[in-house]
């Protein structure tokens, strides 16, 4: 009689019969076609109840271990076949994340500090949506978002930025990663994508990850060039003309035009306008976007939450010309909206109820003094007589010129060896015989004012050693 120890069980006694019959099987103990005891002989051979047997029978024939034959019992299947299949050798390790370096100052910190978030506020919306909106939070959102949020973007987008943008033209999705992989299937991965160079290079490595030819365009003093374009024969071009990042230059209308015009040359080209941070324009109104300028339906209008609000809302959204927005429901709407009814619905009620608006007005003037502060303390630091301040009055960042012969991989070495985290203009610049000048990025958004006084000193010290 088959027989087994059910004292050394750790958990249930089922899951324990089951795992040690099992084993016998894969190892050949038990052979195939061999009859096993009855629930009942086996449950009272091994002390247990019958319930307890027929539990593990049952998961062992739903694995296809065991067979039942009518009126004759429970036998042993023949499971040949898996030990035809070899286990692939082990070629390289496993790669694990690799731990962050620790740094005592970081200047090039682009996260919103946690004390700015309106934690209270969002929680009394979230609170109000789950107990005011039960059956929409259990429905499905369609492709595009629920329409509540889209109408609440739109009239956003109307009141602060200019645009007329109907909700139907209104897409929303987790993330701008997400909303780019869109894009490139209504556009079509054989055209030729370009994106700014230096620029953020993560843009360039989505377009490539999804198999697009993705090319570099060199920009002036005014933003990408129609001439780099043409070199790049670009037909999709990606930009960020309000405030450019890393170098700050906000693109004049002239050039805003040529571009325009440069996409009405030939059917099939488009611009992304990438509007990530144009909430903090500091002083005056934002610049209106180029997609209100656009009477041609050749601009695509990109922006997220996560600049305005926090990195981790992973809310983003673009405003389709109607074509493209009539396309993406013919083509794309199969898809389900990647943001959750939960946060969908209480972001429109964030905006609807105007604490949207306080919130950038809030943010704005808390970011004025903060850039202030920031730039006071580098005019009062040893650091000032050997650097220039490249600030264009918009956006949560600016440049740092250092006045040295060292480069700024030279420089970067130093800072790092201070445990400074300080990024460099060269590090966005995706040509590989790229110029590396001492040009730095300082974010101010979450930066640590305490300790920046005794950070200029030491990269002081990094120039001169």
């Amino acid at each position: 009689m088959l027989t087994y120890d059910l004292s050394r069980a750790q958990g249930s006694l089922y899951e324990y019969l089951y795992q040690c019959i099992k084993k016998d099987i894969r190892q050949g103990v038990l052979a195939a076609g061999e009859q096993l005891p009855s629930k009942r002989n086996f449950a009272r051979n091994l002390g247990i109840s019958t319930i307890t047997v027929e539990t593990a029978y049952d998961q062992l024939i739903s694995e296809g271990y065991l067979y039942t034959v009518p009126k004759k019992g429970y036998f042993v299947a023949d499971i040949s076949e898996i030990f035809k299949i070899k286990p692939l050798a082990k070629t390289a390790a496993i790669p694990r994340p690799q731990p962050q370096k620790e740094y005592e100052f970081d200047l090039s910190n682009h996260h919103v500090s946690p004390e700015n978030f309106p934690f209270s506020i969002w929680a009394k919306l979230m609170r109000e949506t789950i107990s005011e909106k039960k059956e929409e939070l259990m429905a499905g959102s369609p492709g595009g978002g629920i329409l509540f949020l889209r109408e609440a973007i739109a009239a956003h987008l109307h009141s602060f930025r200019g645009m007329e943008a109907d909700p139907g033209q209104i897409i929303v999705g987790a993330g701008t990663e997400y909303l780019y992989s869109i894009l490139i299937q209504l556009f079509g991965r054989e055209k030729r994508y370009c994106v700014e160079n230096p620029g953020y290079q993560k843009i360039a490595q989505i377009y490539r990850s999804n198999d697009a030819d993705c090319r570099f365009a060199a920009m002036d003093g005014q933003g990408i060039t129609v001439d780099g374009l043409k070199k790049a024969q670009a037909e999709i071009v990606h930009i960020s003309p309000t405030h450019h990042f890393p170098t700050g230059i906000t693109m004049p209308v002239s050039r805003r035009y040529e571009l325009l015009a440069w996409a009405n040359e030939q059917e099939g080209r488009y611009i992304i306008e990438d509007d990530y941070d144009s909430e903090f324009r500091l002083n005056g109104r934002p610049i209106p976007p180029m997609q209100s300028i656009d009477i041609r339906e050749k601009v695509v209008y990109v922006n997220t939450f996560s600049k305005s609000l926090a990195p981790t809302i992973r809310i983003s959204y673009m405003v389709l010309p109607p074509h493209l927005a009539e396309r993406f429901y013919e083509k794309l709407s199969f898809y389900s909206c990647t943001v959750s009814n939960f946060e969908q619905y209480t972001l429109a009620q964030f905006i609807k109820k105007g604490y949207f608006e306080k919130h950038i007005n809030r943010m704005r003037l808390f970011y004025a003094r903060q850039r202030k502060e920031v730039l006071e303390c580098i005019k009062k630091s040893p650091l000032s007589s050997f650097c220039n301040m490249i600030e264009k009055d918009s956006g949560l960042h600016f440049l740092l010129c250092f006045q040295t012969e060292l480069c700024g991989k030279e420089l970067k070495k130093r800072f790092q060896e201070k445990k400074i985290h300080f990024a460099s203009l060269a590090d966005y610049d995706q040509a590989p015989d790229c110029d590396d000048p001492p040009v730095f990025i300082l974010n101010y958004s979450n930066i640590d004012l305490e300790k920046l006084a005794a950070a200029l000193e030491k990269i002081s010290l990094c120039l001169h050693e």
